[in-house]
C-alpha cells in the first residue's frame, strides 16, 4: 500500500480558524495569531477529510491510497500492482463475492475480476435427482478441479497469481491444478458477394 496522500495543502484555509477562539487577551497580539495560524495549516486538511469522510468510504470516490486501506478492511484479493479501476472495481464487489466464495460462480467472477478473461473451469463434482432410489451418482469419485485461463498473450499472465486467486476462492476441499494457454483464434467467417447484373 502505497503511503498517504493527504497532508497540508497550500491555500487551503480553516474553516475553524484557532485564532478566532482565543481568549481576548491574545486576540490583538500579533505573535500568538501567527503561531495558531501555523497549527491552521496543520488542521485544514484534517477538516477537508473530515467533511467528506462519506466518500472515503466509497471505493468510487476514494482516494487511492484509501482504496488500498478499504481492500484490507473488505478482503479484496488485490496484488497492489493492478490498476485503479481494477482495483476499485475489485473493492465494490468483493462482497458479493464472499457470498458465493467456493463456488463455481465465485470462482469463476474472481478470475474474471483478478485478470479481464472469464476461466474455463472442470470439476469433478455434480448434483443429479432421481424418482428410483440407488440411481448412479454424478460426477467423478476422484475430487479434482482444473482452471485454464485463454488469453492473448499468455507470458503476460502470472501463473502464480492465478494460482494464488484459484487457491483463494475455490472449495476448500478440492485439488486444483491451473494453466495458462492461448486463446483460440476466431472462427472463419466466409462473406459472399453477389454479383449484380
Amino acid at each position: 500500500m502505497s503511503g498517504s496522500a493527504r497532508g497540508t495543502v497550500p491555500g487551503l484555509a480553516t474553516p475553524y480558524p484557532l485564532g478566532a477562539s482565543l481568549p481576548a487577551v491574545y486576540a490583538e497580539d500579533d505573535f500568538g495569531q501567527r503561531f495558531v495560524s501555523g497549527l491552521d495549516v496543520v488542521l485544514a486538511p484534517l477538516f477537508n477529510v473530515l467533511d467528506s469522510l462519506e466518500a472515503y468510504f466509497s471505493p468510487a470516490l476514494a482516494p487511492a491510497d484509501f482504496v488500498d486501506y478499504l481492500a484490507t478492511w473488505v478482503g479484496a484479493e488485490l496484488d497492489g500492482d493492478e490498476p485503479l479501476p481494477l482495483r476499485r472495481h475489485a473493492v465494490a464487489s468483493a462482497v458479493a463475492l464472499h457470498r458465493v466464495r467456493g463456488t463455481r460462480q465465485g470462482l469463476a467472477a474472481a478470475v474474471r475480476l483478478a485478470f479481464g478473461v472469464p476461466p474455463e473451469i472442470t470439476e469433478s463434482g455434480g448434483a443429479s435427482w432421481s424418482s428410483a432410489p440407488l440411481g448412479p451418482f454424478p460426477g467423478v469419485p476422484v475430487a479434482r478441479l482444473h482452471v485454464v485461463l485463454r488469453v492473448a498473450d499468455p507470458a503476460a499472465v502470472d501463473p502464480h497469481r492465478l494460482r494464488a486467486v484459484v487457491a483463494a476462492a475455490r472449495p476448500a476441499h478440492l485439488p486444483f491444478t491451473v494453466s495458462v494457454t492461448t486463446s483460440p483464434p476466431p472462427p472463419a467467417t466466409s462473406s459472399r458477394t453477389s454479383e449484380g447484373a
